[in-house]
C-alpha cells in the first residue's frame, strides 16, 4: 500500500556545512513526484533521507501520519532503483527479482505470482532465464526496476536511473517506467538534473537550488510560469531582457531597454509604474515583426522541426550573463528562413512571456504560485 511523504523543516548537515537549511514538502499518495536541479543541489541527499541511508539533524519526515526519523532503512518498506542497477551478476533475470521475496520469507506459490506478473510490466520475461552479462542497459534497468515493486514497496525511490543509458534507450525507459508506476500506483520520488526528463515522465517536480525548493508544480506550469528566474533559466532556456514597467489607464505595459512598449495582459497589479523587471522570452516565443526589438543572426543551427538562431543584441537591452540569445523558428510554418548576418526585428508574444522583480527572486504574473 502507497503512502503520502511529508516533509516537515527537514535539516541535513555534514560537520559544520549545511546542505539542507529546513526544507517541507509533501508527495501525495500516488503520485510521480521529480526532484530536480542541478548537481550539488541536495536532490539525492533528500531522497537518502527519505531511504534511510542518511541521518536527519532536523524536521521530520512522515510516511502518512508515521515519524519515520529513526525506523531503520530496511524497516520503511521502500523500493530502491539506482543509477549503477545493482542487480546481482550470478543470478538469472528471475532470481534478481524473486531476491527480496525470499528475504522477506514470501510463500513459492505467491512469490511466483508476483514475479511473472512484475516481469510481464516490465516487458522481460522472455530474458527471465538469462544472466546480466547478457542484457542490455536498458534491460538490466527493467531487471532493478522490476526487483524494486516486486516487494510491494510503499514508496519507490529512484536516483538517476537512466543516466548511464543512450539516448535512445533513456526516451524508451522513461516510457516504461511511467507505465510501469502507473499500473501499479506507488508513490515514487525520482532525482534527476535532465529537465527534458523530468518533464516528460512527472506528475508534479520540485526544482532545488542550494538545498531550497524553488518552486514545486505540474511540468506544464513550471515551463510556463515558473516562478523566478531560476526555474525560468533551468526548466529550458529563457533570453533575460531589461526592462521597466509602465502603468496607465489601468494597463500594464514592459518597457524595453530600447523603447519597445509591450501590454501584458496577466501582469500583476503589484507591479508599480516604473518598477524595474526582468524579462523573461523563451527562444518559441519570438515572431517576426515590423516592430519590436532589433537584433542580428550570430549563426544558426538546422534541428529538423526547427531553425535554432544565435542572436546579437545590444548589450544595455540584456539582464545578466547568458550564454545566448536564441530564437527557434519552426520550419512547418515558416515563410522564410534567416541566414548569418542579417538583421531581424522580434516581438515577444505577451500571452507567453514571463515578468519577474529586478532581482529575479519572484514573478510578476497573475496566479503564479510557490507551490501547487
Amino acid at each position: 500500500m502507497s503512502v503520502s511523504i511529508t516533509m516537515k523543516s527537514v535539516v541535513k548537515r555534514y560537520g559544520n556545512l549545511t546542505i539542507i537549511p529546513g526544507l517541507s514538502e509533501q508527495v501525495r499518495n500516488g503520485e510521480f513526484f521529480t526532484l530536480l536541479g542541478p548537481s550539488g543541489c541536495g536532490k539525492t541527499t533528500l531522497l537518502r533521507m527519505i531511504a534511510g541511508f542518511n541521518s536527519i539533524e532536523g524536521g521530520e519526515i512522515l510516511f502518512n501520519d508515521q515519524v519515520i526519523n529513526e525506523i531503520p532503512a530496511h524497516k520503511r518498506n521502500i523500493g530502491m532503483v539506482f543509477q549503477s542497477y545493482a542487480i546481482f551478476p550470478h543470478l538469472t533475470v528471475r532470481e534478481n527479482v524473486e531476491y527480496g521475496l525470499k528475504l522477506r520469507k514470501t510463500d513459492k506459490a505467491e512469490m511466483r505470482r508476483r514475479v511473472d506478473k512484475i516481469l510481464d510490466a516490465v516487458q522481460i520475461s522472455e530474458y527471465q532465464d538469462r544472466l546480466p552479462e547478457r542484457l542490455s542497459g536498458g534491460q538490466q534497468q527493467r531487471v532493478a526496476l522490476a526487483r524494486a515493486i516486486v516487494i510491494h514497496p510503499s514508496v519507490l525511490l529512484m536516483d538517476e536511473p537512466l543516466s548511464n543509458l543512450d539516448a535512445k534507450l533513456r526516451v524508451e525507459m522513461r516510457s516504461a517506467i511511467r507505465a510501469v508506476q502507473k499500473q501499479v500506483g506507488i508513490t515514487t520520488v525520482y532525482v534527476t538534473h535532465d529537465q527534458e526528463e523530468a518533464l516528460s515522465i512527472s506528475d508534479r517536480i520540485a526544482v532545488m537550488k542550494k538545498g531550497e525548493i524553488q518552486q514545486t508544480a505540474r511540468p506544464e506550469v513550471l515551463y510556463t510560469r515558473p516562478f523566478n528566474v531560476f526555474v525560468s533559466t533551468f526548466l529550458g532556456h529563457s533570453n533575460l531582457f531589461r526592462a521597466h514597467v509602465a502603468a496607465e489607464g489601468g494597463k500594464r505595459s514592459v518597457v524595453f531597454a530600447n523603447g519597445y512598449r509591450l501590454a501584458i495582459p496577466k501582469l500583476s497589479p503589484e507591479a508599480a509604474d516604473g518598477q524595474e523587471v526582468i524579462v523573461a522570452v523563451r527562444p518559441e516565443e519570438f515572431s517576426m515583426q515590423e516592430e519590436g526589438l532589433s537584433c542580428k543572426v550570430s549563426t544558426r543551427v538546422f534541428l529538423g522541426k526547427y531553425m535554432q538562431y544565435a542572436l546579437d543584441f545590444p548589450e544595455e537591452m540584456l539582464a545578466g550573463k547568458q550564454p545566448s540569445i536564441e530564437y527557434s523558428q519552426d520550419l512547418g510554418h515558416a515563410e522564410h528562413m534567416l541566414g548569418v548576418g542579417d538583421s531581424v526585428t522580434l516581438r515577444p508574444n505577451p500571452d507567453k512571456i514571463n515578468v519577474f522583480t529586478a532581482d529575479g527572486e519572484r514573478s510578476l504574473m497573475e496566479g503564479v504560485v510557490q507551490n501547487e
